[in-house]
């Protein structure tokens, strides 16, 4: 295609349409990448383009169930959507990209394939780019913060930290060392956005429930501790229902600490910038994300905070076949009257941002006019434990009771497939008709250390 062709279509708003048959390249299988596959899969005509999704796992994960799996509410299995399953008509490479030369159409990736063949990489090339890598965990150089600490990202962040919980609750009950006993019943949790605080308030909520069958543990025996670098936690659900949220934690004798930071965590004592001083074998790290380093190296333009610069349209600023939305991208807010806003980079822009790059994607290939996203922020909700919650929804404030089942309805309206949505349902009717499931199975992590002892070898120790 002439340049001055393909000129004259950008300027009425439309990008020029590659060859017939047109390769396109989803890096990340999360939110967006598997909306944006889904959504293509289903809108694109036989052979008019194959789609390949690169991701790390070869499910998606839906982050806002993590607490709940947590806290043996769900089944970690029904918190995580198979991508094959779901993607029938896509190719799906269980991988990473670690570069991306946009200029020559091609990705560099590490396969399980790769990594077993011993070649290290591969070079993949493409026709169009979606990048939907999402972000990864903003760690900072505390000192025996990589050693000691674990996220909150992922299904096995949340397994083995439920698993961890209830072995530390074990330690307690059968050590004679009271400082070892102290310990093991002090759970430290750094960062006040929504991963902490639900991760928190239902961890909480399940050692509560389980101490009930230790004979020498009481509930008032453990000092769970939030620690929050500003002076709120919850920024998203409004300043009152913030501190509603603090007075409910502390009411259930959580120590919440604002304007605080985590100095050190060495030899498994938490120290705090206020001076405190909290021996503790759990240290769970939440204090925020950042874009993931894929983006980083690559030549596609990034703005001050690390994110892809994006057009309305979703697609890359300045730069042909690449798209990009979610945690990835810097998308402009174009329902707000401030200068310069942009989309938050959370699930509720996620989700919608992907039907429409999905559209713009189809219409590029096919030479039509693009549609920009636009989208009103319509508020949010969090859990704080069972049938506790806060929400700000459409202007209107909601704590308590209605709140978590408008956490739990919303949620469940989201959660992608009806086999999904049934399941969740099925175990949350359950949940309440039984008693909570409080076995630790902790092999989960380290399945081999039954093995390794029995062939003489000294299994590995967990965090």
């Amino acid at each position: 295609m002439r340049y001055g062709k393909v000129k004259a279509e950008i300027s009425r708003g439309r990008t020029p349409a590659p060859a017939p048959g047109a390769r396109i390249l989803v890096i990340g299988g999360g939110y967006v990448g598997m909306y944006t596959a889904l959504r293509l899969q289903r809108q694109l005509k036989s052979g008019e383009a194959e789609v390949t999704v690169v991701t790390p796992d070869p499910y998606m994960t839906y982050q806002p169930f993590l607490p709940e799996a947590a806290a043996g509410n769900i089944s970690p299995r029904h918190v995580v959507v198979p991508l094959r399953r779901l993607l029938p008509g896509c190719r799906i490479v269980i991988g990473e990209a670690t570069a991306i030369r946009h200029a020559e159409r091609t990705a560099t990736l590490k396969t399980l394939g790769s990594e077993a063949e011993g070649t290290g990489t591969v070079d993949l090339t493409y026709d169009e780019l979606v990048l939907a890598p999402g972000s990864v965990a903003r760690t900072l150089p505390i000192p025996g913060l990589a050693e000691h600490a674990v996220g909150f990202k992922t299904v096995e962040e949340a397994i083995g930290l439920r698993n961890h919980v209830i072995e530390q609750m074990d330690i307690a009950s059968s050590t004679r060392d009271p400082a070892i006993r102290d310990a093991a019943l002090t759970f430290v949790f750094v960062g006040g956005g929504y991963a902490g605080v639900e991760a928190l308030a239902e961890l909480e909520d399940m050692a509560r429930y389980a101490s009930r069958y230790y004979h020498n543990i009481k509930a008032e025996d453990m000092k769970w501790i939030l620690v929050e670098a500003t002076g709120r936690i919850l920024p998203e659900v409004g300043d009152e229902m913030g501190k509603y949220a603090v007075r409910e934690l502390r009411a259930r004798n959580i120590d919440v600490r604002l304007d605080t930071r985590l100095d050190s965590c060495e030899d498994r004592v938490a120290v705090l910038s206020d001076g405190a001083r909290f021996p503790a074998r759990t240290v769970v790290w939440t204090a925020g994300v950042r874009p993931h380093p894929v983006l980083a190296a690559g030549d596609l333009p990034l703005d001050g905070r690390g994110r892809l610069r994006c057009t309305a349209a979703l697609s890359v600023e300045g730069t042909e076949h690449a798209w990009a939305a979610g945690d990835a991208a810097a998308v402009p807010d174009l329902t707000s009257d401030e200068t310069g806003k942009e989309c938050a980079p959370n699930a509720q822009h996620a989700v919608r941002q992907a039907k429409v790059l999905a559209g713009n994607i189809v219409a590029s290939l096919r030479g039509e006019p693009l549609r920009d996203y636009r989208h009103a922020y319509a508020g949010s909700v969090a859990s704080l434990g069972l049938h506790k919650g806060v929400a700000h929804v459409y202007g209107r404030k909601v704590k308590g009771y209605p709140a978590w089942l408008m956490h739990r309805v919303y949620h469940l309206s989201r959660v992608p497939t009806f086999n999904r949505k049934a399941r969740v349902l099925a175990e949350w009717t359950l949940s309440g008709l039984f008693k909570r499931e409080i076995v630790s199975l902790g092999s989960l992590e380290h399945p081999r250390a039954e093995f390794e002892l029995a062939a003489g070898r000294e299994p590995r120790q967990d965090m």
